[in-house]
């Protein structure tokens, strides 16, 4: 680590220590945006870059304070455990000189960490809403770079390591990427992250327009299909918010669609990805084809994952490792390290998510529509991301922004649970919030709520359904 990334390190590191809960998610944010993974330390076979080391202290600040998850654990929260415990039990079933336990807990660790953390810190979306600024501002310095980048063919972040000094061009356009290990990630980020700046245009519309602009630069300074397909996909699912209706029945009607094609098209609808290219110069066709390819070898992979792709595409690999080819589809990946049980519930934990978006947002829609419009942005931010995952994989800083999505609709949902009646309370209470800033009195609203749900329990004559897990 170089001086100037330990300097960096270190500020981040003591914020995130010294700050109140609300704003622990910024420190995090920062240093896991602007540096690179080219700067950590090696402790053996243990790579642990500035991303892990901060994640490492976030977890460190949690026991140090108390903090706890709202609500107790919920229905994601158990899935994502036995993700990880699944995860971590398969890679005893592969080399364990490359894939093994310790390759699996660095998977475990760049995701479920993410998650849980801003699960503690994130529970307000009043809150969130203040979050979102400081990303908004977050994503100015990124927007300058990457458009000085476009200009100059130079990454200013390669000083950092990891990312090259001279930007990638392909089809004669240059690709900025900034501190992100690949163009279509940093233009992912800066997509996805649009939605959240629209969610608070109404309560800071000068930030919310900064946000807004730099993620439009960042999407196109990348020049990739992906995140302009992102920005498309997120675009299209805020319109939906002004047809709140149609959203079921667009889904079954998304299902039979696909069911058609199957019988009408020469190829499967997957192949339908290689027609898509927004920058010029796209590889849709790789995606397409790996899915299908994914498909022919599942009796490879289905169960523990495998060591070996690289006969999957032969012409498709990656320099990095001989021994698979270029995996760019998230789940795919996921089922490559953990077979079908870790793909599917990674895919359960989004389907869960997003049931939840539509249970906040009806039952705040009546007497808080702010935040109900809130959690309808970042519904459509995780859409954007689940879409997106069908054509890239997550492997830098860019999984921080994914899976803060998902953790910010399951604290949201949990904190809902504590205060189930909207017509009489506000989500926070703007008057009494000791029971989000004080971990002690989380643990007391914790089991406040528990003795209610028993008491209802017991005046119930069938008892109560257990939907509140």
């Amino acid at each position: 680590m170089n001086p100037l990334a330990l300097i960096f390190f270190l500020g981040c590191a003591g914020a995130l220590m010294g700050v109140s809960r609300k704003w622990a998610p910024v420190p995090l944010l920062l240093g896991c945006t602007y540096m690179t993974f080219g700067q950590g330390i090696d402790l053996g076979g243990i790579s642990l870059p500035v991303y892990r080391l901060l994640l490492i202290v976030g977890v460190l600040r949690t026991f140090a304070k108390g903090e706890t998850l709202p609500g107790g654990l919920n229905v994601i929260d158990k899935m994502m455990i036995a993700w990880s415990g699944w995860v971590i039990f398969a890679s005893f079933f592969h080399d364990m000189s490359r894939a093994g336990p310790v390759t699996a807990a660095g998977e475990v660790f760049n995701v479920a960490l993410p998650y849980f953390l801003i699960r503690i810190w994130c529970t307000d979306l009043k809150e969130i809403g203040d979050v979102v600024v400081v990303i908004a501002l977050l994503m100015v310095p990124i927007m300058l770079e990457m458009a000085f980048e476009k200009a100059t063919g130079k990454n200013l972040f390669s000083i950092f390591g990891r990312v090259p000094e001279n930007t990638i061009i392909r089809e004669g356009k240059l690709r900025a990427q900034g501190p992100f290990l690949h163009p279509i990630l940093a233009g992912t980020v800066g997509a996805t992250c649009i939605p959240l700046f629209i969610g608070i245009l109404k309560e800071h519309r000068m930030f919310a327009t900064i946000g807004i602009i730099s993620g439009v630069v960042i999407t196109f300074a990348s020049a990739s299909s992906g995140p302009v397909m992102s920005l498309l996909v997120a675009t299209f699912a805020m319109l939906m918010w002004r047809f709140k209706g149609w959203v079921k029945p667009m889904r079954y009607g998304a299902v039979l669609m696909y069911i058609v094609l199957m019988f009408t098209m020469k190829k499967p609808p997957y192949f339908l990805i290689s027609k898509i290219d927004l920058s010029g110069g796209s590889t849709g066709w790789h995606r397409s084809f790996l899915i299908q390819q994914t498909i022919a070898f599942f009796d490879e992979w289905w169960l523990f994952g495998t060591d070996h792709t690289r006969h999957w595409m032969p012409f498709q690999g990656i320099g990095s490792d001989p021994n698979h080819t270029d995996i760019t589809n998230y789940y795919i990946g996921f089922g490559v390290t953990g077979g079908m049980p870790a793909m599917v519930l990674v895919i359960l934990m989004m389907a869960c998510a997003f049931k939840w978006v539509g249970k906040i947002h009806d039952q705040r829609i009546a007497n808080h529509p702010d935040q109900s419009f809130m959690i309808w942005c970042v519904g459509a931010t995780l859409f954007a991301h689940t879409v997106n995952s069908l054509s890239v994989a997550y492997f830098d800083q860019s999984m921080l922004y994914f899976w803060l999505s998902v953790a910010v609709i399951s604290s949201t949902y949990s904190v809902i649970q504590l205060n189930p009646d909207p017509e009489t309370d506000d989500l926070v209470d703007d008057e009494d919030d000791e029971a989000l800033n004080d971990p002690e009195a989380i643990n007391r609203a914790n089991a406040e709520w528990r003795r209610k749900l028993r008491e209802r329990a017991a005046s119930h004559p069938l008892g109560l359904p257990n939907n509140h897990s």
